[in-house]
């Protein structure tokens, strides 16, 4: 089985005078950073635009993986060599986690956006923060292992728990071989599913810019003006931050990979945009899988690595994680040295793994972060709530273009990447 759209398929020509899907998001946008402008009230009403047409894709997100990953393990010979795969993918995810992490450190020390602000944490109103600090009370390793275990079968694909639809879709991998012809069947009805699943993710991807107008008309309307007025260094710090580590560590090892960093964006430019409007990447999951598989990876790679990504390999929150809490430091006077910087770096490790799946996670494992570090008061998570959303905006695109290049990586790493093709693709207008 083959994901369509991918390596053995050629993406039909353009009609002459076609607009392309990245212009027409490209449009959706700026319409909606002139309706959030100019009517405030009435783009505060577009947010169910957004929020639809992302619930549209999730809503597919755990089949289509599950008929990956299973029908890939069946293909490439079985677990040894899936295992291998992962082992692999995780030791790259800790690496350039890391790397983010000291990334955000260094920067958020240089320019030190907080200074002078001399925020009183007693005086701030911490009730809009108040769930998110509960949340992440109730947010530790040990659920987080046990909720990679659904409750029922059905369960890990009713929640849409990517690490539960990933443990279920191996244990189905790990049983079908020994079926014999008895598996083929099941098999083939895998790749009729995913070949509807894919067909209906084209058909949701048309309204795609009238869901990237809602979501920044709501952004725009809700956070714009005022959030950049009050705290716009941070903002600056923060982007300049995602950029410095794309430049730095991401452009670095595409290169070492054979390829370019920049070609691969310009490739998964329509997933870029509607990332960054939506503010979460599980809005072009599908889509980035079937252009991996296009790009030459080997389908197996592509099922373990990305939905193990959007879990494990979250760069875009660890830069996050260390921008905001020295920021909220040095905005409070909080006294936040070189040690406390470092275990700022051990703790961020495990929290940011501990709330991956949550919805608003990246807030949500601020405030375990810094409940776990004890040094700055939780509640000051409460003076960057009213920005959080522009951040996001930069933290799921940095996470999106690192979990691509992941997934290259690794595929090359196992021999499973096609550099000829790798390389058409890219280069081809």
């Amino acid at each position: 089985m083959t994901i369509p759209g991918a390596a053995t398929d050629t993406p039909p020509p353009r009609a002459r005078g076609h607009i392309g899907l990245s212009v027409q998001v490209v449009v959706g946008m700026l319409l909606g950073v002139l309706l959030g402008v100019l009517f405030p009230h009435l783009g505060l009403r577009m947010q169910p635009l957004g929020d639809g047409f992302i619930r549209l894709i999730r809503m597919l997100i755990a089949p289509i993986i599950f008929c990956t990953v299973v029908h890939g393990i069946v293909g490439i010979g079985g677990m040894r060599k899936a295992g291998r795969v992962a082992l692999k993918a995780l030791i790259y995810f800790e690496i350039m986690t890391t790397l983010a992490l000291i990334v955000g450190l260094v920067v958020v020390n240089i320019w030190r956006p907080g200074d002078g602000m001399n925020v009183d944490p007693h005086l701030l109103n911490t009730a809009s923060a108040k769930a998110y600090v509960t949340a992440a009370e109730h947010q530790d390793l040990l659920d987080f292992a046990m909720n990679i275990i659904p409750k029922t079968l059905v369960g890990a694909f009713a929640e849409g728990n990517l690490l539960a639809v990933l443990f279920v879709s191996v244990l189905f991998a790990a049983v079908l071989p020994a079926m014999g012809e008895q598996a083929t069947p099941i098999l083939r009805l895998i790749e009729s599913l995913n070949a509807a699943l894919f067909r209906i993710i084209g058909l949701i991807m048309v309204i795609a810019p009238i869901g990237a107008f809602g979501a920044i008309a709501f952004t725009v309307s809700r956070f714009g003006a005022t959030s950049l007025i009050g705290l716009g260094k941070l903002v600056l710090c923060f982007y300049l931050t995602c950029a410095i580590f794309v430049v730095a560590c991401l452009a670095p090892v595409a290169r070492l990979c054979g390829f370019s960093l920049w070609k691969f964006a310009r490739y998964i430019r329509e997933e870029i945009l509607i990332v960054f409007a939506t503010t979460t990447t599980e809005s072009v999951l599908p889509q980035v899988m079937r252009k991996l598989c296009r790009l030459g990876c080997d389908e197996s790679v592509v099922g373990l690595v990305v939905p193990t990504g959007y879990s494990f390999n979250l760069e875009g929150t660890c830069l996050y994680l260390s921008a905001t809490a020295v920021f909220l430091a040095q905005a409070t006077n909080t006294p936040f040295g070189l040690s406390q910087q470092i275990a700022l770096v051990l703790i961020s490790l495990l929290t940011a793994k501990g709330s991956a799946g949550v919805a608003g996670s990246a807030f949500i494992t601020l405030a375990a972060t810094l409940s776990a570090l004890g040094t700055v008061p939780v509640e000051t998570i409460a003076l960057i709530i009213g920005i959080h959303r522009l951040l996001s905006e930069a933290l799921t695109f940095t996470t999106l273009l690192g979990n691509g290049v992941a997934t290259l990586v690794v595929a090359k790493w196992e021999g499973a990447l096609d550099a000829a093709q790798l390389d058409r693709e890219l280069n081809a207008r």
